[in-house]
């Protein structure tokens, strides 16, 4: 069974048509969806989940305290080391769900700093992102820098400073016109 790690953005609260979609794709082949606990894109995903009856969901957690699970699905708590706060908190859990997923689902602002991290982490480990950039409604497939290049040609330059200042990221940004890559067919 093909695991899928759904994730998004705080500031994303409500999922368009164009997103309901690509998860009821998601359903009809059975994939296996883990997502976090967060407000946002995750407590959204995790309604429309819900009410759609979608059982084979998994909520991960970090430090053992779930914030949110609309459906009662059963929560892996991913364990964070004494003293560590803050986004790095909330990282463990995403990093746990990269490693598991064969390929990422991201509801992106375009500003999320986490929602980014996980588009790259995922990428680094050669796994498919299907990335949907709110600001444009447009979905764009990562799985390459250069597929990352053409996503980020999309954003406002200077939001993707202000994330490369608070996650170390270093982004490939550039002058340089790439042409559009057709979305995964999920």
């Amino acid at each position: 069974m093909k695991t899928v790690f759904v994730s998004g953005s705080r500031a994303i609260g409500r999922l368009n048509e164009a997103v309901r979609d690509r998860l009821r794709n998601v359903m009809r082949q059975s994939f296996q969806v883990i997502l976090g606990d967060a407000n946002g894109a995750d407590k959204a995903v995790q309604n429309f989940l819900h009410e759609s009856g979608y059982r084979q969901v998994e909520i991960f957690s970090s430090g053992g305290r779930c914030r949110n699970n609309v459906g009662a699905w059963p929560v892996r708590a991913v364990a964070v080391a004494k003293g560590v706060a803050g986004r790095d908190f909330y990282t463990a859990k995403d990093r746990k769900m990269a490693a598991e997923a064969d390929f990422g689902m991201v509801l992106w602002d375009g500003k999320s700093p986490g929602s980014l991290e996980n588009i790259v982490e995922l990428a680094n480990q050669e796994k498919p992102v299907l990335v949907y950039l709110a600001p444009h409604q447009a979905f764009h497939t990562v799985t390459t820098v250069d597929t990352l290049r053409r996503l980020l040609a999309d954003c406002n330059v200077a939001d993707l400073e202000q994330i490369s200042r608070k996650t170390g990221l270093i982004l490939p940004t550039g002058p340089e016109s790439i042409p559009r890559q057709e979305a995964l067919a999920f």
